[in-house]
């Protein structure tokens, strides 16, 4: 099958299962069309186990063809981050500049090390054993929080602006810090180029730092374009061109990708929507990447429970799966407490807000695309299956939670 095939069975799909959760399960589209697409894997594994259709091999195949990593990382995450980016306020965002700063780096870095460490204590314990740069890249790509899976359900939680504002500025920035030491670390599997540490931190500052500036750069170029026009279609094009010739330009620079569509997106989203757009633009443009946003993000889910059938069932590495859940949790509780006393004499938030922060925290498709980048081997495929525990437990348990925890703790006041 070829790319175009594949789109089409992958948004059929999609469409299918999106209609049929819609009228008869009723859950949130992204983890209902998710838990439908789970179904779907277990039944194929099923009748792959029973004899009944050989569907591992041909399967795989068809998979290898679209190539999670690929598809997400070099294609959808631009358009996703980008119409996230468009809806947050920059001025909320400033005035919490502190406690995002700190949660998307320093409590990246210190979850990294902490969920790395225990991973190489407890894996032996387990019947496998792991390399500890594989425990510390397991670290790295399940530490952040995943943007996609966080704005997607954010929208109907019911959080104050404050701890909204916190929450979808981390998920914004953290998987860009998150991808420069997952690209770090596996530059020590000899899979990559960084040798010592001051390639590793010239990979971040050019990743970082350069994301950031061609964000700037992009926005202030299609800011410019659009004050010297009225005309909704060529503007939505712009801002077309801003995501797709942007999101390669950054590539090319190896500047970071997901950093500069963030940069860019609060740029238009802000002083684009106030000072370039009419009214009739804005609307068209609101509608136009929330169609956008709502389909890509739909998709995405259904490729999620779909890797379903490409994951090593071994009972090892699904307990391993299951003791990450709340290792991750956790850590992240830890991250986020040390993380809010640092920044507690510029910003506080409320009491609950540790708890809150991190069952809002969810995990999503970036980590497992990120987890199918590794090398192949043994150790890929146990970090797989671990991640891929880790995600759907995140998206269901924690998604369809996150509205009662919230109604329970408190809104975050």
């Amino acid at each position: 099958m070829g790319l175009l095939q594949i789109g089409a069975v992958l948004v059929s799909l999609a469409a299918v299962l999106a209609f049929f959760n819609y009228r008869v399960v009723g859950l949130p589209t992204t983890i209902g069309v998710m838990l439908l697409s789970l179904v779907v894997s277990a039944a194929l594994v099923a009748a792959d186990f029973f004899g009944v259709l050989d569907i591992r091999e041909q399967a795989g195949a068809w998979w290898l063809a679209i190539d999670f990593n690929k598809t997400l990382m070099d294609g959808m995450l631009s358009f996703l981050l980008f119409a996230g980016a468009l809806q947050v306020n920059l001025g909320d965002l400033w005035k919490h500049r502190f406690s995002i700063g700190v949660l998307a780096s320093v409590g990246v870095v210190l979850s990294t090390a902490i969920i790395g460490g225990v991973t190489y204590v407890v894996a032996p314990f387990l019947g496998f054993e792991l390399p500890l740069v594989f425990c510390l890249l397991f670290g790295a790509l399940i530490s952040p929080t995943d943007p996609i899976a966080v704005l997607a359900l954010l929208k109907r939680a019911g959080v104050s602006s404050e701890l909204e504002t916190n929450i979808t500025g981390e998920s914004l920035f953290n998987d860009g810090v998150a991808v420069v030491v997952f690209l770090a670390l596996l530059g020590l599997t000899r899979a990559g180029h960084v040798e010592g540490a001051g390639e590793i931190a010239l990979l971040f500052v050019q990743e970082v730092a350069g994301g950031v500036l061609l964000g700037l750069a992009l926005g202030a170029l299609a800011f410019w374009m659009l004050r010297q026009m009225d005309d909704h279609q060529v503007e939505i094009l712009v801002t077309l061109a801003v995501v797709l010739g942007g999101y390669q330009l950054a590539a090319a620079l190896h500047a970071s990708g997901p950093l500069a569509m963030v940069v860019a997106g609060l740029l238009v989203g802000n002083q684009g929507r106030m000072f370039a757009m009419s009214e009739t633009t804005r609307a068209h443009l609101d509608i136009f990447w929330e169609i956008v946003d709502e389909i890509l993000n739909t998709v995405l889910f259904v490729m999620i429970g779909l890797e379903m059938i490409q994951i090593t069932l071994d009972g090892r590495y699904l307990l391993a799966g299951v003791l990450a859940i709340p290792l991750v949790l956790i850590t992240r509780y830890g991250c986020v407490s040390a993380a809010l006393q640092l920044v507690r004499p510029w910003h506080r938030l409320g009491d609950n807000a540790s708890a809150l922060l991190t069952w809002a925290g969810l995990r999503g498709g970036i980590s497992v695309a990120l987890a199918l980048a590794l090398p192949a081997g043994e150790a890929r495929d146990t970090i797989v299956t671990i991640t891929y525990c880790v995600v759907l437990f995140s998206i269901v348990g924690q998604g369809l939670t996150v509205g009662p925890v919230i109604r329970r703790l408190g809104r975050g006041d």
